[in-house]
């Protein structure tokens, strides 16, 4: 399992004024909110009414993913960001509110390999033909709908518009929450990589993306399964990729251009490169030791080359000083070393020719 914390949008799917919708979703988060801290999970309630999406007025196809529209704009970064939803939705002449479609209407990529849950509410049915109909339209989105739900029947729930306790209907919104997590942490594989770049990786399956500060943490794990070997050459536990804290890899992964190699959700290599006057520094070469002597770390050193600054004149590296199999796939990439001391050797080349 990944460990990013998950959000979780909980989407309050009526827009008719005194719907009965805002109080459930209060009910649902404050029954849930308590688990949901225990498994790291945001919560972020959403009122349809509020995005004040008009009918779906995009030219374009929204699988194409281009949108002319600000509102559109902001609920496609809303959605994207998310891993899953919980949707609270009434029943309207057995089916899901108007509201509710054209807010799935707007979208295409955003929805995809995310989780969604149902929370129901109604008179005779309670919701529940509402979710059956929601369920052929999410499906198609790529959206996966949960087994677990909770159908509310308004007359034996609620009195003067708040929700009756009741610890049998709490116990079955967390199980809602619960399998909503372990659904989104199996499908986040399949998230990552359709947002993935789309060109040929050293691995199959595998997949290239820019790593970001919230990859922080599966970072910090792959620094200290890597530098280890580096740490046992050099005799010293002196290594920066050592000793960093979560924090401090999640501040140099806001001002690196990191790369990461990605195959069904495990970072198995990365580098990181960076523009220093005319230089272009790459470091943090790193790959998973089950996976080295397969050409992945020197296909990362060739991706970071290729993305050197336009005007950069050299390619800048340091390896330790006794790390002898870093420095001899480093001279075999054409490395020449600069310097060298008793802790450390750098390493330079020029900066590879276009196309080269």
């Amino acid at each position: 399992m990944s460990t990013k914390p998950l959000r979780v949008l909980v989407l309050v799917c009526s827009t008719r004024p005194g719907a009965r919708g805002p109080a459930v979703g209060r009910w649902l988060i404050d029954t849930i909110a308590p688990r949901a801290a225990e498994l790291g999970v945001e919560l972020l309630p959403v009122s349809l009414g509020d995005l004040a999406l008009p009918f779906l007025d995009e030219e374009g196809e929204p699988g194409s993913g281009v949108y002319r529209h600000e509102h559109t704009r902001r609920w496609s970064a809303t959605v994207d960001a998310a891993d899953g939803f919980i949707a609270v939705t009434p029943e309207y002449n057995y089916g899901m509110p108007a509201a509710f479609k054209n807010a799935l209407d707007y979208l295409g990529r955003e929805w995809a390999w995310k989780p969604m849950g149902f929370v129901s509410y109604g008179n005779t049915s309670a919701g529940t033909r509402s979710v059956q109909h929601a369920k052929q339209v999410v499906t198609t989105l790529r959206l996966v709908p949960l087994g677990a739900t909770v159908a509310l029947r308004i007359a034996d729930t609620m009195d003067d518009g708040r929700l009756r306790p009741d610890a049998g209907r709490s116990a079955a919104a967390i199980g809602v929450l619960d399998e909503l997590v372990r659904l989104a942490c199996a499908l986040r594989p399949m998230r990552e990589r359709s947002r993935a770049a789309s060109r040929t990786t050293p691995l199959p399956g595998s997949y290239v993306r820019a790593l970001t500060p919230d990859d922080a943490p599966e970072v910090l794990v792959l620094q200290r399964c890597c530098w280890l070997e580096e740490a046992q050459a050099n005799d010293t536990l002196a290594i920066p990729a050592l000793g960093e804290s979560l924090e401090q890899v999640r501040a140099w992964l806001g001002t690196w251009r990191a790369t990461g190699l990605w195959r069904d959700g495990r970072l198995l290599g990365m580098v990181r490169a960076r523009r220093v006057a005319d230089d272009w520094h790459v470091g943090r070469l790193g790959v998973v030791p089950d996976l080295r002597g397969q050409g992945v770390g020197r296909w990362l050193l060739r991706e970071a080359e290729a993305a050197a600054d336009a005007g950069c004149r050299r390619v800048v590296l340091s390896t330790g000083s006794r790390s002898r199999r870093n420095i001899r796939l480093y001279q075999g990439q054409g490395y020449r070393t600069e310097s060298s001391d008793s802790d450390t050797a750098t390493l330079t080349k020029p900066v590879p020719a276009l196309g080269a």
